[in-house]
């Protein structure tokens, strides 16, 4: 990747969500972060290309790369179709970049590294710049998964642990049972009533308060794993149903774009 004067835009596709932004020219002077601008989402199971090439004329009028990280084949296979399409009609290259693990600045030390998650990865090197050096770190990412991962006080993704996000617990209760509806925007607004005084609310309750307290038995598991105290981030769609679970928490709403940016360099050095 030795395109020095193209727009860089960065795509991290999910399960549900396909998250887009621009690489800044400077870095984010607040956690030594790449900085982002522009900062779009489509939906990963359909989208209108329309949508997408009107972003794209906006935000990067001349040749552009794209950068992608996927936990959603069929998706980002759809985002780089329409991609091409764009690029062939407006008449401008768009140059598309598939990111894996070896283009991530950081080490995996897990028992399968090539098993692990991009978005994990990703968000995890991103830690390992903004958090305080010689401090472990525990990241939190909330979305369709909900994942809290450890980073080590050198810098190394040491794995950590995977449950279902608030969406999908609750289409899981709608799909199972043959009489709960699913609740929609559980990670909206404050704390759930308990006791939930409709069967909607009594959801909203189950999955709230057992979100946050899944997560803070996690970070507390994963803070007397790694000795000493370590910093906490948070981040992700759905992060809010656990805020105020995590109050001493640096939240950072896209870790995984800001992990993604950190592969551009790495991209071009080896060019």
């Amino acid at each position: 990747m030795n395109q020095a004067d193209d727009t860089i835009v960065l795509a991290d596709v999910g399960n549900t969500r396909i998250k887009l932004a621009v690489m800044a020219a400077t870095d984010d002077h607040t956690h030594g972060l790449p900085a982002m601008a522009a900062r779009q989402d489509l939906l990963s199971h359909e989208f209108r290309s329309e949508n997408l090439r009107r972003w794209l004329d906006r935000v990067a009028h001349g040749p552009t790369t794209l950068l992608v990280a996927s936990v959603h084949d069929t998706a980002a296979a759809r985002l780089e179709v329409a991609v091409a399409e764009v690029s062939a009609t407006g008449q401008r290259p768009i140059r598309v970049r598939r990111v894996s693990r070896e283009h991530l600045p950081i080490v995996i030390d897990v028992d399968e590294p090539q098993r692990v998650g991009i978005d994990r990865i990703a968000a995890a090197a991103a830690v390992a710049v903004a958090k305080d050096a010689g401090r472990p770190a525990v990241v939190v990412d909330c979305g369709t998964a909900t994942t809290v991962d450890l980073v080590s006080a050198d810098g190394r993704f040491l794995g950590g642990a995977i449950l279902p996000g608030p969406e999908l617990l609750s289409r899981a209760l709608a799909e199972g049972t043959s009489r709960l509806p699913a609740v929609a925007a559980l990670d909206q607004g404050g704390l759930p009533a308990m006791p939930g005084r409709s069967t909607q609310a009594a959801i909203a309750a189950g999955i709230g308060f057992g979100m946050r307290g899944a997560v803070a038995r996690l970070v507390a598991e994963a803070t007397a794993s790694l000795g000493g105290t370590p910093e906490l981030f948070l981040t992700g769609g759905s992060r809010g149903i656990v805020r105020d679970a995590m109050p001493a928490a640096v939240e950072i709403p896209d870790l995984v774009l800001h992990g993604l940016a950190l592969a551009v360099r790495r991209l071009q050095s080896a060019a």
